[in-house]
């Protein structure tokens, strides 16, 4: 499942510090500066700021956050990673015989 929401981010608006379980998050910038910030393994910051046609991918699993640091337009999107398979196959594909 992938879900797209339009943001406009004003200037030193920011989000809280957070994660998602299950979903990866990507942001692209239409317009302003964005800066990212993941917290990696150890809580070592990696910081990405992004410009008009960037954009930025987090993990499941790390926080992150996002601040505008000028009045910024963007598209964050979300996909959600399938815990197990979605698939059960009753018959398997192959060449027509």
């Amino acid at each position: 499942m992938v879900s797209a929401h339009h943001l406009e981010v004003k200037k030193g608006g920011y989000c809280s510090e957070h994660r998602h379980e299950y979903k990866y998050n990507l942001f692209y910038v239409i317009s302003g500066r964005l800066k990212i910030t993941i917290w990696r393994e150890n809580d070592v910051e990696d910081v990405t700021i992004l410009t008009a046609g960037q954009a930025s991918a987090v993990s499941p699993g790390f926080y992150h956050k996002f601040e505008g640091l000028e009045a910024t337009e963007c598209v964050e999107v979300y996909q959600v990673l399938l815990i197990e398979p979605d698939i059960k196959r009753r018959t398997q594909g192959g060449p027509k015989k």
